[in-house]
């Protein structure tokens, strides 16, 4: 326990973690001082992965908080929560107005780039030699877009289909040639430095064909990647939140 909760009641440690996640959702969300903290979490579901997964707790909370206070004032406190209320909330609390950084805890930093006019026989190669599935890149010190394996196979096997020959492909095409507009992609998403993993699992939430978030300084497309989150970061990113 924090040294400055010592002498708080579990009522007042209660009544601040629930303000302060009331304060937070509305602010980060636009939301109307007067909206009630029911239908604020309802609406913040599809919005926030710690809401969506903590949903029917925080619903459960603010019916307790107008169960352990008299009418609208909070220095009447007529219930005590248990501790393990306690705890949960200001768990919740913590991952709403301070949450890791996905940067920090769970981005592959080490990212390797590949020039845009490198032929896809050193592209695949690469990709066999560093187990990496999708890498970034670049014409000089412009961000192109992203090499995916699985695409790439794919790419092989309709040319192969339509009877190209192999050698042909591996030798003569470049990566360039295979790639589309990353700010039109459905593929891959452009975020800042300061993305959380919070923000980052909504993004695989809400898009199914999301393959890799790659992390910028400002979350711009002309800058140097400084990490990439794929899809099979989600199962790390749970546990990180689980355990944060």
């Amino acid at each position: 326990m924090a040294e400055k909760k010592v002498n708080e009641s579990n009522a007042r440690r209660f009544l601040n973690a629930f303000n302060n996640i009331d304060y937070a959702l509305k602010t980060r969300y636009g939301m109307h001082r007067s909206m009630g903290f029911s239908d604020m979490i309802r609406k913040t579901v599809v919005l926030n992965y710690i809401v969506r997964k903590n949903e029917d707790s925080l619903i459960d909370y603010g019916r307790l908080r107008n169960a352990i206070i008299h009418n609208a004032n909070e220095d009447i406190v007529i219930a005590e929560p248990h501790d393990s209320v306690v705890e949960d909330i200001e768990r919740i609390e913590k991952l709403l107005t301070t949450p890791p950084k996905a940067l920090d805890s769970v981005a592959h930093r080490d990212v390797l780039t590949i020039s845009a006019d490198k032929s896809m026989y050193d592209v695949i190669t690469l990709m066999a030699n560093s187990k990496y599935s999708n890498i970034p890149v670049y014409n000089g010190e412009v961000l192109m877009g992203v090499a995916n394996g699985q695409k790439i196979l794919d790419s092989f096997g309709q040319f192969l289909l339509a009877g190209g020959k192999s050698d042909v492909f591996l030798k003569s095409v470049k990566i360039e040639d295979m790639l589309s507009a990353l700010e039109n992609s459905n593929y891959y998403v452009i975020a800042s430095s300061d993305v959380t993993v919070e923000e980052a699992l909504n993004e695989f939430h809400k898009n199914p064909k999301l393959l890799a978030i790659l992390i910028t300084p400002n979350g711009e497309i002309n800058q140097k990647v400084l990490g990439i989150v794929t899809g099979s970061d989600v199962m790390d990113m749970n546990k990180i939140m689980d355990l944060y």
